[in-house]
């Protein structure tokens, strides 16, 4: 016999149901498993449960409409789907609603509870679920809806979490084309099997995930405070910037002060910002007096496994959501900077200036791009770092600085010479409570939706019972 092969015999009567599928990794012994398993427990399918698929149309070309400021309808990409949820960043496109109005037939919409998944590339299988800050979304068309609102019998979330986990994740593999490029296609998602659990596990699941929610939303809550606290003491709360269309400087305090010739730079409402922060209480200085600034290269070890940080991977509210996880090969010429617990990275470039996070002990020691500016403080700590460099102040200071042709970007001299306000000490602390609370619910959350997630496998491998019993020990 030949040791390692794995072998599946099938009769050929099954093909039919299985729609002829003859390659051989579909017949592999543990999907085989997996389906006897899911039918074990009551095997459905999407439309036996009554979910609706769709998915976006070739549309023309929308990158001219793009906007990056929040107004319109969120545009979902790919790059939007993290760890199973939606993650709007600043680096999200929004879209006229005329565009869809203009679009119905090809651009598909997508409302609050609705699932979505990736379907191909490197991305073959992310699945997200909508979320209701917004009342609708545009998805490209390399995303697969599944409608929920009129589902019968089975929970919507039970459905996201089945879908998230190893389980629901194989069988979207499994069911992929096996062409050059594998993607999923609406009729094979519509054939994999759905267990169906009782509606008392259901029920637990859906609690867990319910709890899950309230510490997100708390989370954004406290952040928000912070950034409140932050925005009254530098006397942003009602501030109200110029609206001055024109600036009149001589060549002395323009060119000569400062080797710029572009209007962009002189417009009245940075000099609105600039006037804030050198009449702080409390004083100010530049950036480099106020903060270290981490910009040596670091040099990566070819075979050593590294955690590495990109503009993607920043979230809304300054948390790192996830990583890349790669040889030191494997990486970009641009995963170069080594990064601390308690350090802020900063993004560089004109268009994602508010991708800002804290490095947490998750990421400790790793790696992040030299598109971001990392730094540290002695006068300032983190969290107060963190919520200045994302707030309004702070933001236009960075914009006014940003130069450049094709990539348009802060050097590292503006940067060093960026104003910084200095914040009380008791303020500071302040800051501190509210982000630190605001990352330990956000992690109570992500650690909550993995129990859930855990379970529903648990109740396929072994029995409801055991599962139920998981949660109750873990959350």
């Amino acid at each position: 016999m030949l040791k390692g092969l794995e072998i599946s015999i099938i009769p050929q009567s099954n093909l039919d149901k299985i729609k002829k599928r003859l390659d051989a990794e579909y017949y592999k012994k543990e999907f085989l498993l997996l389906d006897e398993k899911i039918q074990e427990i009551g095997k459905l399918n999407l439309k036996d449960i009554n979910a609706k698929l769709d998915c976006s149309a070739f549309y023309p070309s929308i990158v001219e409409y793009y906007n990056f400021v929040g107004e319109g309808i969120p545009f979902i990409r790919v790059n939007e789907i993290k760890e199973g949820l939606l993650n709007i960043t600043d680096t999200t496109a929004f879209l006229p609603k005329q565009i869809l109005d203009d679009n119905p037939s090809t651009i598909c919409i997508g409302y609050p509870n609705d699932l979505i998944i990736a379907k191909g590339g490197n991305s073959l299988a992310k699945v997200g679920l909508l979320n209701d800050s917004y009342k609708k979304y545009a998805l490209s068309r390399d995303i697969i809806l599944i409608r929920t609102s009129n589902l019968k019998d089975y929970d919507k979330f039970f459905l996201w979490i089945f879908f998230h986990s190893k389980f629901g994740q194989a069988l979207l593999w499994r069911t992929a084309s096996q062409t050059g490029q594998p993607h999923l296609t609406l009729p094979s998602i519509n054939e994999i099997y759905l267990p169906k659990n009782n509606q008392v596990f259901t029920e637990k699941v859906k609690k867990i995930y319910e709890i899950s929610l309230r510490h997100k939303i708390t989370s954004e809550q406290k952040y928000a405070e912070a950034e409140t606290m932050l925005l009254e003491t530098l006397g942003l709360k009602n501030f109200k910037p110029s609206t001055e269309a024109v600036s009149i400087k001589s060549f002395k305090d323009s060119f000569l002060s400062t080797t710029r010739l572009d209007a962009e730079y002189y417009q009245p409402k940075y000099e609105s910002y600039l006037n804030l922060i050198t009449s702080n209480i409390i004083g100010y200085d530049r950036l480099s007096v106020i903060c270290n600034v981490k910009d040596k290269n670091f040099n990566l070890e070819d075979d050593f496994q590294y955690d590495y940080i990109e503009l993607s991977n920043i979230g809304k509210s300054g948390d790192i959501t996830g990583c890349t996880v790669d040889i030191g090969k494997e990486l970009p010429s641009r995963a170069r900077r080594l990064v601390k617990k308690g350090d802020v990275i900063i993004s560089s470039i004109e268009g994602s200036l508010e991708s800002c996070a804290l490095v947490t002990e998750k990421y400790h020691n790793a790696i992040c791009s030299t598109g971001f500016y990392v730094i540290n403080s002695e006068k300032l700590n983190s969290e107060t770092l963190l919520v200045l460099f994302k707030s309004t102040l702070m933001q236009n200071i960075l914009k006014q600085n940003c130069s450049g042709t094709i990539l348009t970007a802060i050097n590292k001299y503006e940067f060093l010479n960026l104003p910084v306000p200095i914040i009380q000490k008791e303020i500071q602390d302040k800051i501190a409570s509210f982000i630190q609370e605001s990352f330990d619910l956000k992690a109570k959350s992500e650690q909550l939706l993995e129990v859930v997630k855990r379970a529903v496998e648990i109740a396929i491998e072994e029995d409801e019972n055991i599962a139920t019993t998981f949660i109750k020990k873990n959350s």
